[in-house]
């Protein structure tokens, strides 16, 4: 197997997962990456460092753990002594276990925040600012199984601006214009939502891993230096 067709097997079974990076781009591999890949699951795995330095020859430790991506132990534990230190310096009341009344209230103020097409996003401990008008809200986060509603309410908005442009209320077609602009933008969210479905590698196995057959060598063997 030549290493052209190895990287166009790779490239054409990345197409066809569809993986993309943040961008929105397919994700593309490089020999080069798999060595990366190759260090981190090696030393998260127990191997040591020098030993997957000698087998992927590199001349400096340093290369080898700069392939490794996962974090390093003495970065966690740094972080972690920072957050104690952080917390010492807070009154110790913030860090008391939460009476059964604080409890109840904050269970109370989530189930408050649920209406018809979705739930709000708001902060904890804050009341609505936009006069519950949720179709609106850009916190307003829609509900997949509610598209048929607002399918519905969008609808109602476009016969509602005919009326108001028939009966020349054309203060009533400005407002009614933000309300089905907001309600085409929760229904774009809710469809983009469902496109964005994860995506399943599947579990490869023995047979898809491994070699059924060898293929004899063909030609001449090559002569034995005496």
């Amino acid at each position: 197997m030549s290493a052209a067709s190895i990287r166009r097997w790779i490239t054409n079974a990345l197409n066809h997962i569809g993986l993309r990076d943040a961008s929105g781009r397919l994700l593309t591999f490089q020999p080069h990456d798999f060595r990366r890949i190759f260090a981190t699951e090696a030393i998260l795995n127990g191997m040591p460092p020098h030993i997957c330095q000698l087998i992927m020859g590199h001349a400096n430790i340093n290369t080898t753990m700069g392939y490794k991506a996962v974090y390093p132990e003495e970065a966690i534990n740094g972080h972690r002594a920072f957050l104690a230190r952080r917390r010492d310096l807070r009154p110790s009341t913030e860090y008391r276990a939460p009476t059964k009344e604080e409890w109840e209230e904050l269970l109370g103020h989530f189930e408050h925040r649920k209406v018809s097409l979705g739930s709000c996003a708001r902060a904890y401990g804050t009341g609505c600012i936009h006069e519950h008008s949720c179709l609106r809200c850009p916190l307003l986060r829609p509900d997949p199984t509610q598209l048929p509603r607002l399918t519905e309410i969008r609808d109602n908005l476009l016969a509602r601006i005919d009326e108001a442009r028939q009966q020349g209320w054309l203060g009533e077609v400005d407002g009614l214009k933000v309300s089905l602009s907001a309600a085409n933008n929760k229904i774009a969210q809710i469809e983009e939502s469902a496109r964005r479905r994860p995506t399943e590698l599947g579990m490869p196995t023995f047979r898809d891993i491994a070699p059924h057959t060898i293929s004899p060598r063909t030609g001449p063997r090559p002569a034995k230096p005496r």
